[in-house]
């Protein structure tokens, strides 16, 4: 299953709910799961991390379909097709 087919799924089963909660509480559970992240990255718990990246990925997917956004296209034509690596503020 690729990952349009994964959001499609989640779509499916959860857009209802989604649709009901609201933008705001969807993005206050995906701040609350990126803080979760962030706790087991900083305790180096690649099972806590495993857990919590799955958590952030099915809120951005969520917050994706609810403002129907092609999330995968543009990951694509973004990350893959381009390369925004040099913006980015790395240490040498």
């Amino acid at each position: 299953m690729d990952l349009k087919e994964v959001r499609k799924a989640i779509k499916e089963k959860y857009y209802e709910i989604d649709a009901r909660s609201g933008e705001l509480f969807l993005l206050a559970v995906l701040f609350e799961e990126v803080g979760e992240l962030a706790e087991a990255v900083r305790k180096r718990d690649v099972k806590a991390i495993e857990e919590e990246l799955t958590d952030v990925l099915f809120m951005v997917l969520s917050l994706a379909n609810y403002f129907n956004v092609d999330i995968e296209s543009r990951l694509v034509e973004k990350y893959i097709k381009g390369d925004p690596s040099g913006r980015w503020d790395l240490p040498e």
